[in-house]
């Protein structure tokens, strides 16, 4: 039940829980055996004052002392492994949950979450789990626990001076639960004005030539100033009220020491108490308050490690896509059938869309912008489920396919072409791991990248820098085909591979598509009607729907058709 609890509080799994369970046990054992060399200390003097000499030989008090010391090593041990080492390999785990999680949540996730606050999650908040969860939280358990044994033991020892004491702890605790519902409020805030930040910066980085373009430099600065303003201005409000508040209970605490002090001396004067018992209260009393004071330094981390497991459960609680991993279809036409999609809270994208692209046939997608033209194609590959209806390959629901499964019999070309910061070669074997390197270079080949790789300075080998920055667009597209190429899948996505080609390589490359397209499942998205002229199916999209599906003759034939008036309009 304790397991269970941790698990649904911390969001850990349940090999963390118990870990975290034993840390707390081990911190609590060495908060007292840490005491325990004074303890063993005033026994010994107990025994000389009471005796005015020792009879116990003194050589079975090193014995006693040095088996004490083990001891001490042995908990320390224990303790390091169960807090700080058990933390970094639950910390590991984590990190691989919730990439398994991302990895497997649909691509709406996505779009509604910025980059930067994923990475937040990812590293900043596991990274600030990592502390929190070896210094804060196991300690925090036993120092109420240890306190608690301490108290007990204390007001069996002398109660008149634990009362002088530990009068002070509730109100010290109090002020402390106040600060922490202070922070509360606050640091919902703060985390939202840090994404905002951390978002403000990622824009301005990806945006810079459209900010130094239009002289926007000095806007978008005094934009960020205020919005770091208001950001610092959260933090300090925060800080200075409950920094007042935590100093303030520091300051109770030590009154315990001043009133044990003063309580001691009367009580000693009225032969109440024994010098013995005065001096131990007054050694105990240096120390005892530490386990609180260690938990009130790590108050702010401790209220505001709620606030980041909440963005981790959010994440790990998202329905994820799954299906069968074992999947063999009888042919590779993809069927729409009355499919209807929207973006998250968005208006509806797709509505009652229905089309078949056959096997062997290249069906182009058309249409004006928003159409939801790659919309479709997306949702072919199901990097989307759909709202309702239902996407077939080979006569089955693609939607009980695993899409990593699914994916493999697809190879995808988007206008928004990604590269890694890696070398060329590395780049293009991306489309197949296995792939040999003249398979390579021969995919490059028949992309019509050899012009521009060979002019690089290590050829193949040269680093193309993030998001491949050092080539050109038309150079990055050439690249991301020779993938799809090298991946040769029986089904192919194109949407508006070819979009920032010059012409004539843009010939160049119909051919060599039109080799890669034989008997293969091609669904083909374009602006430029030249492009699709030779497809064999042409289905117009319009506000979600399907207005017009024919081939490109039998549609060009009718002046009123949506197709003729784009390709009358392309050639005027």
């Amino acid at each position: 039940m304790l397991t269970n609890h941790f698990q649904n509080k911390f969001a850990i799994t349940e090999t963390g829980a118990k870990n975290l369970i034993a840390g707390i046990i081990w911190t609590t054992l060495y908060n007292i055996v840490i005491i325990t060399p004074f303890v063993y200390a005033f026994l010994y003097l107990s025994d000389y004052l009471d005796n005015n000499n020792i009879d116990t030989p003194l050589f079975q008090y090193g014995i006693i002392a040095v088996l004490i010391l083990v001891i001490m090593f042995i908990v320390a041990v224990a303790q390091y492994n169960s807090v700080y080492t058990a933390v970094f390999n639950e910390s590991e785990r984590t990190r691989l949950n919730i990439a398994e999680t991302l990895r497997k949540l649909p691509l709406a996730y996505f779009g509604k979450r910025n980059l930067s606050d994923l990475t937040s999650t990812i590293m900043e908040d596991c990274s600030f789990n990592e502390k929190i969860f070896s210094h804060a939280v196991p300690q925090l358990y036993a120092a109420f626990i240890s306190l608690t044994l301490f108290i007990i033991g204390l007001f069996a020892f002398c109660w008149q001076l634990a009362i002088a004491l530990f009068w002070v702890v509730p109100l010290a605790l109090l002020l402390v639960f106040a600060s922490r519902i202070l922070m509360k409020r606050s640091l919902k805030k703060s985390f939202d004005d840090k994404r905002i930040v951390s978002q403000t910066i990622q824009d301005g980085i990806e945006h810079i030539e459209d900010i130094k373009a239009f002289n926007c430099e000095e806007d978008f600065l005094n934009s960020f100033d205020k919005t770091l303003q208001r950001y610092e201005k959260g933090l300090i409000n925060t800080e200075l009220v409950c920094g007042v508040l935590l100093n303030l209970s520091y300051v109770i605490l030590h009154l315990g020491l001043v009133t044990l002090l003063i309580a001691g001396a009367i009580l000693l004067q009225k032969n109440e108490v024994s010098h013995f018992q005065y001096l131990i209260m007054l050694v105990m009393g240096s120390s005892i308050y530490l386990p609180i004071i260690e938990v009130c330094n790590n108050i702010a981390m401790l209220e505001s490690l709620k606030v980041r497991i909440d963005r981790a459960r959010e994440i790990e609680q998202m329905p994820k896509q799954q299906g069968a991993i074992s999947f063999r279809p009888k042919h590779f036409n993809i069927s729409f059938e009355k499919v209807k999609f929207a973006y998250l809270n968005e208006q509806q994208v797709l509505n009652g869309v229905t089309f078949t692209a056959k096997q062997g046939e290249v069906t182009a997608l058309i249409g004006p912008s928003g159409g939801g033209k790659s919309t479709c194609a997306k949702l072919a590959a199901r990097f989307w489920d759909i709202s309702a209806g239902k996407i077939c390959l080979g006569d089955v629901d693609i939607s009980t396919i695993d899409p990593e499964t699914l994916l493999q019999y697809y190879a995808v070309v988007f206008q928004d072409v990604l590269l890694f910061n890696n070398s060329v070669y590395e780049n293009i074997r991306l489309g197949r791991k296995d792939a040999s390197y003249e398979e390579i270079m021969n995919a490059a080949h028949l992309a019509q990248c050899d012009e521009f790789i060979n002019k690089l300075p290590q050829g193949y080998d040269t680093l193309i820098g993030e998001n491949g920055t050092r080539l050109s667009g038309g150079e990055r597209q050439r690249i991301s085909i020779a993938r799809a190429i090298l991946k040769n899948a029986p089904i192919i996505l194109l949407d508006e591979a070819t979009a920032s080609l010059d012409v004539e390589n843009e010939s160049k490359i119909q051919k060599a598509l039109s080799e890669l397209i034989k008997n293969k499942t091609v669904i083909v998205i374009a602006h430029r009607m030249r492009t699709v002229m030779h497809a064999n199916k042409i289905v117009v999209l319009d506000n979600g729907k399907v207005v017009e599906e024919g081939t490109p003759k039998e549609l060009v034939q009718n002046p009123e058709s949506t197709f003729a008036k784009m390709v009358a309009s392309q050639q005027l």
